[in-house]
């Protein structure tokens, strides 16, 4: 099912461009700084909504097939490193390190676009 437009990413950006053009031109100081706070967040939030989340799926079942816990969660997989069970050397060393670069690649595009040069 198609949703109707327009899509929340498209209105979040709407209101955004009105915020930075309209608004944020009017304001000094403190309220100025909150205004570009405020739109940063809606472009977070824009990208966010846009985005595909099938790489959230993929790696939920990456980690809990690596770790073997069934909530598949960060903590879970936080403390299989801790415990040493991905070192260098270890069996599933390599599929930890690509999980965990494309995790960050994907959290970057949403959150820090310009650190992987996409504007």
């Amino acid at each position: 099912m198609q949703r109707e437009a327009p899509e929340g990413s498209g209105l979040l950006a709407t209101a955004r461009d009105a915020l930075l053009q309209e608004i944020l031109p009017k304001l000094s100081g403190t309220d100025a700084f909150t205004a570009r706070m405020i739109a940063n967040a809606m472009a977070i939030a824009a990208r966010e909504a846009a985005q595909n989340d099938a790489w959230v799926t993929a790696t939920r079942a990456t980690m809990q097939h690596l770790t073997g816990a069934a909530d598949a969660s960060d903590h879970a997989l936080a403390a299989a490193i801790r415990a040493g069970r991905f070192d260098p050397g270890s069996a599933h060393h390599a599929e930890v390190a690509v999980m965990l670069r494309e995790a960050s690649r994907m959290r970057c595009a949403i959150s820090a676009p310009r650190v992987l040069g996409k504007a």
